[in-house]
């Protein structure tokens, strides 16, 4: 059979996450069915991470085996006639036999947004947390610099130990506020909205995070943990505070899944710009 690569997007909303669970629906599930269907044979599915209920995905990676031989443009065409009207399929190559789209990623970038306004937008309540009290964008932004670097991270852990180790190395972090939501931004043009007019008074206050891996609700953690930054509640340093505390306790509450995307997961080649 041959191994092929697929970039989805998804709307996380109706879903227990990506992981099939004994209860509720799960989006591996209806990918799964979907290939079935679409190519008469039961097929598994790697997927790079898996997001957790509620969580959306701009790029999740997944990839497979397959005795089809539909070209990679049949399966983009026809595929998604298949799957659920929240998933949709952004490309498909052919792959490298033997390739894991969990244990081969090298980067992956995660955003969360935040509307961070007086009155609540009912249409943003699944995509974005709102947040009514004016937050320190500047100060959020200082702050991320902290992160930089290779940690022990068990402090954002839910439920420490998940993994075999809980270091992880950060390579970029950023707070900026964005007059738009840039949703569908893709992860070569990041952190550039903020040149846009407006974008200093804006309603969305946007953390991007690259690293080589995340540990179970770290992003949401590290969330919850700025905006007690971002609303004067705790020092700009604080997030090296808690690093080096070791101590979950000291980090701020786990925000929300909604506003939390995968944006795009880099393989270490010339696919890192999608």
């Amino acid at each position: 059979g041959r191994t092929l690569r697929m970039t989805l997007a998804y709307d996380g909303t109706n879903y227990c996450g990506w992981q099939v669970q004994p209860n509720g629906v799960a989006l591996q599930a209806g990918v799964e069915e979907g290939l079935q269907n679409f190519t008469g044979a039961k097929t598994r599915v790697v997927a790079s991470g898996r997001t957790d209920a509620g969580v959306h995905a701009l790029g999740q990676v997944i990839s497979f085996t397959t005795a089809s031989t539909a070209p990679c443009r049949g399966f983009l065409q026809g595929l998604p006639v298949h799957l659920p009207d929240d998933v949709v399929v952004r490309a498909v190559e052919e792959a490298p036999a033997g390739f894991n789209a969990r244990y081969d990623a090298k980067r992956k970038w995660y955003r969360y947004v935040i509307h961070n306004s007086r009155i609540r937008n009912p249409f943003l309540r699944n995509y974005t947390v709102w947040q009514k009290s004016r937050l320190d964008d500047q100060a959020m932004h200082a702050a991320v610099s902290q992160l930089v670097g290779t940690h022990d991270f068990r402090c954002f852990e839910k439920e420490y130990p998940n993994k075999l180790t809980s270091v992880r190395t950060i390579m970029d972090a950023r707070v900026y506020r964005s007059s738009c939501w840039p949703m569908w931004q893709s992860a070569h043009t990041w952190g550039q909205p903020t040149t846009e007019s407006g974008a200093a008074d804006g309603p969305f206050v946007i953390f991007e995070v690259m690293a080589d891996g995340f540990l179970y609700n770290m992003v949401r953690a590290i969330v919850g943990t700025l905006t007690d930054i971002g609303r004067g509640r705790q020092p700009i340093d604080y997030l090296r505070t808690v690093i080096q505390s070791l101590d979950r306790a000291a980090a701020g509450m786990t925000a929300v899944p909604e506003g939390l995307y995968l944006v795009n997961v880099d393989y270490g080649d010339t696919d890192a710009a999608t």
